[in-house]
């Protein structure tokens, strides 16, 4: 007796991504048009799951260069330098050798949903992950790009395990004796500088969010800090919040 076609999209649904193929081919000769049109879902999914993996491949050529080399490599990035309130936050994570996170990517090119996705995956899947995080008097004190240097030491010194080699988006961290290679777009171009990408700008978001619930009228929640007309007018009519960076806002008040 043939499965009813209810029971074999079931079937697919519920199936190992591994065992696919073998039922897309026990199944195609099956002439029922319901069957068929599942077996050509089903190839579309597979042929775009292998061209993500082969974009993650990509994003392991720096990975792969040194691994011969160094056991435990570390990406580094960054979210928030360009913000008008709010801390900077950097992320530090050591990914296993050949980890695959479908998806994974340059944190400005995801949605909020799929950030806060992929933050929980890496999460799981990292050798060693961290953050570090520097306020706005501490930004206003020393300048934006030492506060980000800052964040970088503290998310590197706060890893369970320490890296042999970093990964950095774009910079070279003064005062770190790690060896260390700056990619530009960094982000985009490794695994590794990726994962820590979503891990700072997801833990940015979330304190944003906190300090929405507080003053809520900057409207922290959706502008993240940075100076969109609303937060601006905000800023010209209740003046400097507490998290505001004194030396971004002297234009505005």
């Amino acid at each position: 007796m043939e499965k009813k076609i209810a029971e074999i999209r079931q079937e697919l649904e519920t199936a190992d991504l591994s065992a696919i193929p073998a039922l897309l081919e026990a199944y195609r000769v099956d002439g029922r048009s319901g069957v068929q049109s599942l077996i050509g879902k089903y190839e579309k999914k597979l042929a775009a799951l292998e061209k993500e993996r082969a974009r993650l491949e990509g994003m392991r050529h720096y990975e792969h260069a040194y691994e011969g080399q160094y056991e435990l490599i570390c990406g580094i990035d960054e979210a928030g330098r360009g913000p008008l309130a709010g801390p900077v936050v950097a992320g530090a994570v050591i990914l296993p050798k050949d980890c695959e996170i479908l998806g994974l990517n340059d944190s400005k090119k995801l949605s909020e949903k799929k950030r806060e996705e992929l933050y929980d995956e890496i999460m799981e899947k990292a050798v060693a992950a961290a953050v570090g995080i520097v306020g706005p008097g501490r930004i206003d004190e020393i300048n934006i790009l030492q506060a980000t240097y800052e964040a970088m030491r503290q998310a590197v010194g706060k890893l369970s395990k320490t890296p042999e080699l970093l990964l950095n988006d774009a910079v070279r961290i003064p005062d770190i004796t790690l060896p260390q290679v700056p990619i530009i777009k960094g982000d985009a171009k490794s695994v590794s500088i990726a994962a820590a990408s979503i891990l700072a700008k997801v833990t940015r978001d979330r304190l944003m969010y906190e300090y929405d619930k507080i003053m809520p009228e900057y409207g922290f929640a959706s502008n993240k800090g940075y100076g969109s007309k609303m937060h601006i007018e905000a800023l010209q009519e209740y003046g400097p919040s507490p998290i505001h960076r004194k030396t971004f806002i002297t234009h505005f008040c």
